[in-house]
Parts: C-alpha cells; sequence; structure tokens
C-alpha cells in the first residue's frame, strides 16, 4: 500500500467506508463479526483511513468500529462527521453545524469510538443556516484542544471551502467522485489544488454499480436506498449497464475487476486523491485495496475517461438539497 498526503495528513492511498456495515445497504448490520474481520484485514493490508459519521444508524456504525479497533486505534487515522444530527431536539437528518451542536457531537463521537481524538473530523453537509466561518472556528477550538487533528468538508462548493480555509485550514473535501460521477472535476478539484486541500472520494465504485455484479434492482433489499436512487431505476438503469460493461470489457483486457479498474482510474486522477470504497466483506475489501498495484495505460486512462456521463442524478430530490456543488 502507498501513502499520500492530504494537506499534511498521511493517510493510505486507498481507505476504507463503513457505512454499509451497518446501514444503506443490502445485507447491512447483518454479520457483524464479517464487518469486523474486514476492518481488520484492512489494516493488515496498510489501510489506515477509515470513514465513518454519527448518522450512520445512527449512532450504531462508529460504535461498531470502537469494537473493530479495539487495541488497534493507533493504527488508525479515523475520520468520522457531524452535522447531520440535530442534538437540541429536531434529530437525525436536520442540518445544524452550529457552535453548540459541534460540541455536542464531538463528545458523543469521541465516546461511540471509544478513543480521546478524532483525526479527520468533517462537516457532513454544508448548514445553510449556520456561517461556515462559525462552523469552522468551533472546529478550531476542538484542534486546539486536542479533541480532533484535522477539519474537513463534505459535499461543499468552492466559495465555502475558500471561507472556510480561511479561518482553519481544511485537510480534506469529501466529495462523490468516480467514473460515472465527475462533477467535482470543474469547480471544485481545481480549488482543492489551489489551496493544497486534498480529496476524499466517496461511491467511488459508483454504489457498486461500476462492479459489474449489479443487473437488476431485485437483487436490493427493501430498505437498501438504491431501490429510488435516480440511477439505478427506470430506463437510466438500463443506460447506466452499458457504462458498466465497458469497464467490465476493459477489465478484462487489463486482467484485473471492474472494480480494481474503476479504482484504478480513479487514483491515476493524482497523488492528493484518496477514494474511501466501502465493502462489509473481507473478500472486497481485499479486491479493493489490491487496484493500487494496478497501472493502467495512458490509452486505457483515457478510454474509461470518455465513457458517457451516467443517465439520472446521483440523489433524489430531497437529498440533492443538501449538496452544495
Amino acid at each position: 500500500m502507498r501513502y499520500i498526503k492530504l494537506n499534511g495528513l498521511e493517510v493510505s492511498r486507498v481507505g476504507l467506508g463503513a457505512m454499509g456495515m451497518t446501514a444503506g445497504y443490502t445485507g447491512s448490520g447483518t454479520d457483524e463479526a464479517e464487518s469486523i474481520r474486514t476492518v481488520h484485514r484492512a489494516l493488515e493490508l496498510g489501510v489506515t483511513l477509515i470513514d465513518t459519521a454519527e448518522i450512520y444508524g445512527p449512532y450504531t456504525n462508529e460504535e461498531l468500529l470502537r469494537r473493530a479497533l479495539q487495541g488497534r486505534r493507533e493504527q488508525v487515522v479515523l475520520a468520522t462527521k457531524f452535522g447531520l444530527v440535530s442534538h437540541a431536539g429536531k434529530g437525525a437528518w436536520n442540518l445544524d453545524s452550529g457552535p453548540a451542536n459541534i460540541r455536542t457531537a464531538v463528545e458523543g463521537s469521541l465516546k461511540r469510538l471509544g478513543t480521546d481524538h478524532i483525526d479527520l473530523y468533517y462537516q457532513h453537509r454544508v448548514d445553510p443556516n449556520t456561517p461556515i466561518e462559525e462552523t469552522a472556528g468551533a472546529v478550531g477550538e476542538l484542534i486546539a484542544e486536542g479533541k480532533v487533528r484535522c477539519f474537513g468538508l463534505s459535499e461543499a462548493g468552492p466559495d465555502t471551502i475558500r471561507r472556510a480555509h480561511a479561518v482553519h485550514p481544511v485537510t480534506a473535501v469529501q466529495s462523490e467522485y468516480s467514473l460515472w460521477t465527475r462533477g467535482v472535476e470543474d469547480r471544485v478539484l481545481p480549488v482543492l489544488r489551489e489551496l493544497g486541500i486534498g480529496l476524499v472520494p466517496f461511491s467511488p465504485l459508483g454504489r457498486g454499480f461500476l462492479t459489474g455484479t449489479i443487473r437488476s434492482t431485485d437483487q436490493f433489499d427493501e430498505d437498501d436506498f438504491r431501490r429510488d436512487n435516480p440511477r439505478f431505476t427506470g430506463e437510466n438503469f438500463r443506460r447506466n449497464l452499458a457504462i458498466a460493461d465497458e469497464v467490465q470489457a476493459l477489465a478484462a483486457e487489463v486482467g484485473a475487476t471492474p472494480a480494481q479498474v474503476a479504482l484504478a482510474w480513479l487514483l491515476a486522477q493524482g497523488d492528493d486523491i484518496a477514494p474511501i470504497p466501502g465493502t462489509k466483506r473481507v473478500a472486497r475489501v481485499e479486491e479493493n485495496t489490491a487496484a493500487d498495484g494496478i497501472t493502467l495505460t495512458g490509452d486505457q486512462i483515457e478510454k474509461l475517461g470518455s465513457l458517457p456521463p451516467a443517465a439520472g442524478d446521483t440523489h433524489t430530490a430531497s437529498q440533492a438539497q443538501m449538496l452544495e456543488r
């Protein structure tokens, strides 16, 4: 495993997203033992960046990681997020990045994770009701107190990134980025590179679509959030299968899996990018981390980059309201 620095924070080239171990996807929360084995195997393979959030569950994902990382905390750059749970009464899925809410959130995350500090603390979504300067200042205070090491943003637009960074250095911005979700390239990525901020792509495999294993939404449980995702429904789904098939064809040429090729393309976009493919299975974490050892030719990178854009939005209309790009 290679390692890179996100504005000074050293992390593994490929990280691990933990959300699906407890929430969101088919089979989530059904095999804690396998999820814990997956975390342990990731660490054996050199993965250091592990990502969670208080909203995942809510809370159960952080609690799972506490159990998985017992005796192993020093091996991990542990990232979690605040801002999608309002602790003053409104509850989960309510934006609140006010200083008081951040104070409550961080104490809860520290307790659930069983640690005395969080390595990378992200604002999960931009809160339009709280000036980003106040949010950045509040996280800066936590950093001064030693409860947090680094400040991050998730799905933030260029102006918010600049304003936050002016108050306290932003280490990384987490946004969806993959072969079929490339919106960050035009406006966000140039700002990150100008300011020296790293990029942590989530859903780098298109929520599993780019692996080539999803051929029908009948494969999903009723509570799998992809069942009503625009890219996984109706004609959009059928059109997007053609993109997955193209990735699979190129993977056959390379002698790798489609997931590995999709990740290798993303890694080729720069040494300031550390994707966090999510999984709850040992076999998948082994497959994903092996992508770091695959080198694509210039022609292969260009061919993948020239694939048509995915059909359909990345989020439902209500979810999209929380994005700032």
